[in-house]
């Protein structure tokens, strides 16, 4: 080789893969650094993919027609019904919360259970198929029903068994394996049963305000587009307060949360290898660290800094590639053992696929990190004379060039623009990858500063801590680098115990210590009396609150169609769809009044309506502003008169919206109650209400809390699997900078062994040096996990922040033990190093 003459690709490949041929055992850290980064990123894409794909793909049969029109407490009027059944066949369904009960009492099942209602037609399913555990779905006669696997679980019920709802007796035709629009129904408070509209009418469960909900799905007639369908039914009756779904969002609810579920986790994801990409550096400084006598030589022979780059960015290539494969190769099967692990818990079964865009997507996040965490290292190989390398082990280099930092931050410029396309909330997803990047900065920072502090320090008489100290700041020292994962593996155990914690709290803080026992929904409303006294003979120390009960959709609000908003204001979820209206004359339970007056009791003026505090902050309106609500199908224009603060954590009734009594006294309506009394009365007045008031429901509040329990567990498992990742990530940046200061702490130890030190004390030594640097950093673990949990649960997912220290801080000690374990365990290899070899290899 001459001097000056520059190598071209192929040579440079040539003498890279004859110094690979004995693997890629110097740069496991890098393959496994991106391996774990790019395989979570890729099984969260691809998972989250499948289940919104299968959604989409499966509009029709999910939502039961091409499009559904939906009203509660009432039926289409004969030229609503005609409108709509001109375009095209219409399955016409009413559903309703209502008791199951056995007609035989049997040792071990219940006297009764909540459960969804759903009365059919004979064109019912218009697409996909009701499947039964036994035989073929046929129309349902007005004596059958058909049950599902949860009910006929709780009631030990068989076909062949009877059973009540209301005033008619059912006979158990089959259980059923799949209804094909349950995604479509949206979320249950029990399991469902199905019967005929001829066994629904039997029930007489539809009383005057009963809360039930009709909903015709259309198979359109050819030509005819779901968009265009919905558009003439909105032109065509303006005010009816329909709510409107298409095969294209058949389950937009579904579809919403696993988005952006998905798209936190992918965050999560995404942190972790951004964290991973720190141990490939300390990978790649490792290996070039092991090579740099082979450097050396090729400089001396003339190899030129073109050369050197060429030769080591072709390996770090090759390696990058394989880990990149491998990772998606797992993340694209690993969605498989997900769903089925999951079993029935997602909403839809994804069926077998490969995504191509979050697996190009975590493809290209993998490249990018790699590029810019492996170029530092590479530079200094490259600009660094060969006198340079051969001292780098005793003596601090020099920076980075200016080319190389311009060529890192355009990869993370990639990066965190390819975060943002890709983003469903792009602002959301710039907060958090700001933050990681806060975090690295101070933790970065921070060990600058340690190092600096360490080399002033007064050098302390005990040997053992004086060589400590010294590790912390002479050359070649991965202070920095031990700093960062130090920080971040501690920082992310707090991140996980606030979490965990808080979203346990959540359930407690929830429930208070006097939470009503009961709901009671669909009481008569000329009932009241009989209701009180019915409650009263079974327990007398009961108390109730009993208010009217409607469903209303805010159709305008400060002079605004909320159908001509582009998009909904953010968090305005009271503007999707109808919700639970009252009225009432007297301020209600659980809410405090915060500005306006309430009306008088005797008030017969114009309508009126209070409104929360929160949905009037949401939707920039107060007081004297204007309100218009759908409800039965009118349109009701009120004044706001007063704003709420609605304490939601009662568990009680909590209303957004509270009308003045002469503006709804007159419609059709039920009441609704609490009821909080004695545990063991739970079951008395359950069987004397069911008795008196056949159409009535009762909600027990233990069975919703532990359905939130199984939500908040869930998520909290989806977390700490993404988490763990990321926490898998500072351990390999840990292993990382233990690596990359090998060869010099390989002859610190090899001249005190000559000197007369013990393996014990050499050991000591290290446990000493990460000890300090644990100290240092529990505090600032404490306080940046603490403020990273506090995010999570306030801001992504509303909750109340509640973490329990005691258990926070016993994870920081175990996690701080942890560390330092894996630190001292990269340490033991040194000690079994003999002096000849090692210092003939130096």
């Amino acid at each position: 080789m001459s001097a000056g003459a520059a190598l071209g690709w192929r040579a440079s490949w040539s003498i890279a893969r004859r110094d690979l041929n004995a693997g890629f055992r110097g740069l496991r850290l890098l393959l496994v650094c991106l391996f774990l980064g790019v395989a979570t990123l890729a099984t969260i894409g691809s998972l989250t993919a499948s289940i919104t794909s299968e959604i989409s793909a499966r509009g029709q049969v999910l939502l039961g027609g091409d499009v559904e029109v939906a009203m509660t407490q009432r039926q289409a009027s004969p030229t609503e019904r005609a409108a709509i059944g001109a375009l095209g066949t219409v399955s016409d369904t009413i559903r309703t919360r209502a008791m199951a009960r056995r007609t035989t009492p049997v040792a071990g099942a219940p006297e009764a259970v909540l459960t969804e209602l759903k009365g059919v037609d004979a064109t019912y399913p218009l697409y996909g198929s009701l499947t039964l555990a036994r035989g073929a779905y046929r129309p349902l006669g007005p004596q059958d029903a058909i049950i599902g696997r949860a009910l006929s679980e709780r009631l030990l019920l068989q076909p062949g068994d009877t059973l009540r709802y209301g005033e008619a007796n059912f006979r158990v035709a089959a259980i059923i394996a799949d209804e094909p629009d349950r995604v479509g129904e949206g979320f249950t408070l029990g399991p469902v049963a199905i019967v005929s509209r001829a066994g629904f009418a039997r029930t007489g469960l539809i009383q005057p305000g009963a809360l039930y909900e009709t909903k015709y799905r259309i198979r359109l007639n050819p030509g005819i587009a779901p968009q265009a369908a919905v558009d003439g039914l909105k032109a065509k009756f303006p005010n009816a307060g329909w709510e409107y779904k298409d095969r294209d969002r058949a389950a937009p609810g579904a579809v919403r949360f696993f988005e952006r579920m998905g798209q936190f986790l992918s965050l999560i994801g995404l942190a972790a290898l951004v964290i991973a990409g720190i141990g490939v550096s300390n990978g790649v400084a490792s290996y070039l660290g092991q090579k740099r006598g082979g450097i050396a030589t090729l400089k001396i022979l003339g190899a030129t800094a073109q050369d050197i780059a060429r030769i080591y960015l072709l390996q770090i290539a090759a390696a990058t590639v394989m880990a990149v494969g491998v990772g998606l190769v797992a993340g694209a099967i690993l969605p498989v053992a997900f769903v089925a692990l999951a079993g029935d818990l997602l909403p839809v079964a994804p069926g077998l696929g490969i995504y191509p865009l979050p697996l190009a997507t975590s493809a290209a996040y993998g490249v990018l990190i790699a590029f810019a965490f492996a170029l530092p290292p590479l530079a200094r190989a490259r600009t660094h004379p060969a006198a340079a390398q051969l001292r780098s082990g005793v003596e601090d280099g020099r920076g980075v060039d200016r080319r190389t930092g311009v060529q890192v931050a355009i990869a993370g410029a990639l990066v965190v623009g390819l975060a943002l396309v890709t983003a469903r909330e792009p602002i959301f997803a710039a907060a958090v990858l700001g933050a990681v990047a806060v975090v690295l900065l101070v933790l970065l920072g921070i060990g600058a500063l340690v190092r600096r502090i360490a080399a002033r320090l007064p050098r302390p008489r005990r040997p053992l801590l004086r060589l400590a100290l010294a590790n912390l700041h002479r050359p070649g020292a991965q202070t920095v680098a031990l700093v960062i994962a130090l920080g971040l593996a501690l920082t992310l155990f707090v991140t996980l115990a606030a979490i965990q914690t808080s979203l346990n709290a959540e359930i407690d803080r929830a429930v208070p210590q006097r939470a009503p026992n009961q709901f009671v929904l669909d009481i008569p409303s000329d009932a009241r009396d009989r209701f009180v006294a019915t409650v009263k003979r079974e327990a007398p120390e009961a108390k109730l609150n009993i208010v009217p009960s409607l469903r209303g959709t805010i159709t305008a609000f400060g002079g605004q169609r909320v159908a001509d908003l582009a998009e909904l204001p953010e968090g305005a979820w009271f503007l999707r769809g109808e919700r639970g209206v009252t009225y009432s004359d007297v301020l209600p339970q659980g809410s405090d009044l915060v500005a306006g007056q309430w009306w008088p009791r005797d008030y017969a003026g114009p309508p009126l309506v209070s409104l929360d505090r929160e949905a009037a902050a949401i939707l920039k309106v107060g007081v004297g502003d204007t309100l218009t609500v759908s409800i039965l199908g009118r349109e009701i224009e009120a004044k706001i008169a007063s704003l709420r603060q609605v304490n939601w954590d009662t568990m009680g009734f909590n209303y957004v919206l509270v009308f003045s009594p002469s503006t709804l006294a007159a419609a059709p309506h039920s009441l609704t109650a609490t009821i909080e009394m004695e545990d063991a009365n739970e079951g008395k007045v359950s069987r004397a209400l069911l008795g008196a008031f056949p159409s009535a429901s009762i909600i027990a509040i233990s069975e919703v809390v532990g359905q939130v329990r199984t939500i908040l567990d869930q998520m909290a498992t989806a977390i700490l699997i993404s988490a763990s990742v990321a926490i898998l990530a500072g351990i390999a940046v840990l292993v990382g900078a233990i690596a990359a200061s090998r060869q010099a702490r390989t002859y610190d130890s090899v001249i005190l062994k000559t000197l007369g030190a013990t393996r014990w004390q050499i050991l000591g030594a290290q446990a000493l040096e990460y000890a300090l640097l644990a100290a240092t950093l529990a505090l600032l673990a404490l306080g940046l996990g603490g403020l990273a949990g506090w995010y999570v649960i306030t801001g992504v997912f509303e909750f109340g922040w509640a973490p329990d220290w005691g258990i926070v801080l016993a994870t920081l000690g175990a996690g701080t033990l942890l560390t330092l374990g894996i630190g001292l365990l990269g340490s033991l290899p040194l000690l079994s190093v003999r002096a000849a070899q090692a210092l003939r290899r130096l």
